[in-house]
């Protein structure tokens, strides 16, 4: 199982840290991710709003990058339905040249209404914005001249200037429900989904994943281009580790419910709720070690730790992503090892 890091940037104008300090939180930790052994670090792309203050990811992924050398960086999700095709694929190919190749596309179609207000965007039109711009950023990146005269976008022999060094670039699709995951998987794309805004118990990720994986061998293995570092499929969990859940409710239930108090229109469960839906990683060392191998168990490749979030004390948030990746994930292993094992005897 991989594991990363991810952040929404959720702020609190009220309170006492700054969108700067904000920003070198997220850049430190990114940092420390990567001394950690973690395989990415992710951003949110989020819009007129404190629920997330960076607009454009693949700046905060470029900052990062200057300062990483291994960790892969990923925009989860990079919002195209807002974006001109030229123009987005043009800065992914800039991330990709300077990270050296460890840019990671996590696209979605967004969902917030004030975003699309904002943008004065139809949400009706959507999903046919969204599929028209991925498939035109897809063929720029592979270095192709596009002519193509569609419904959002008029290009005549538009080729890129400035080409990325990974061929092709990584790409995951964000999802919500379980339909989707089908299609995504019969399109030979990656698979990226937060389960906490649509699901409301942790057993319906294995039947999400076994979609996915249905439309992907109907699709054939050889459609997919994915790194093995990061897995076919991303799941996103919130994420506190402490020494005991007494620990982890103590540090974790303040931040986790105010930053429910952000999610504007998305449903709202908090700190107790979400433990009752079993769609998190919050505990001690011990249950989300049980956690993580029953994710494992339903097909889970990768799981993105949303950490720093509800304005958490920094201290906390890198004790648990200390504690995840030096006694959490050593567990995880032995345990996955033992029993592909027991399964081959």
């Amino acid at each position: 199982m991989k594991l990363s890091l991810f952040s929404v940037q959720d702020h609190y104008p009220d309170g006492a840290r700054t969108v700067p300090q904000l920003y070198k939180q997220v850049i430190d930790q990114a940092i420390l991710a990567e001394d950690l052994g973690y395989a990415a670090f992710f951003s949110a792309e989020h819009h007129f709003h404190p629920y997330g203050v960076v607009p454009n990811p693949t700046a905060l992924l470029c900052a990062i990058a200057q300062r990483t050398t291994r960790i892969r960086l990923g925009t989860a999700i990079s919002i195209l339905t807002f974006h001109n095709p030229r123009t987005a694929a043009e800065i992914f190919a800039m991330a990709d040249i300077l990270s050296d190749g460890r840019f990671v596309l996590g696209a979605g179609s967004g969902y917030l209404k004030h975003e699309f207000e904002g943008f004065d965007v139809d949400p009706a039109e959507k999903r046919d914005r969204f599929d028209e711009c991925l498939a035109i950023v897809e063929r720029l990146l592979a270095g192709e001249r596009v002519t193509c005269h569609a419904k959002f976008s008029r290009l005549d022999a538009v080729k890129l200037n400035v080409e990325p060094i990974q061929r092709p670039v990584p790409l995951y699709v964000a999802i919500l429900r379980k339909e989707a995951a089908y299609h995504v998987g019969l399109q030979g794309r990656g698979l990226l989904t937060v389960p906490y805004g649509s699901l409301d118990h942790v057993d319906e990720i294995g039947s999400l994943v076994s979609e996915y994986r249905r439309g992907r061998t109907d699709a054939g293995n050889e459609s997919f281009a994915l790194p093995q570092a990061l897995g076919d499929n991303v799941v996103c969990l919130h994420t506190h580790v402490a020494e005991t859940d007494a620990a982890a409710r103590k540090e974790a239930s303040g931040p986790f419910n105010l930053y429910v108090e952000t999610r504007l229109y998305a449903k709202k469960m908090v700190y107790d709720d979400i433990l009752r839906s079993g769609i998190h990683l919050f505990g001690s060392v011990e249950t989300v070690t049980k956690r993580l191998c029953a994710l494992a168990d339903m097909g889970v490749d990768h799981v993105m730790t949303m950490q720093n979030f509800g304005n958490m004390a920094p201290a906390d948030v890198t004790n648990s992503m200390r504690l995840l990746a030096e006694r959490v994930m050593p567990q995880v292993r032995q345990r996955q090892a033992s029993r592909s094992l027991r399964g081959v005897a």
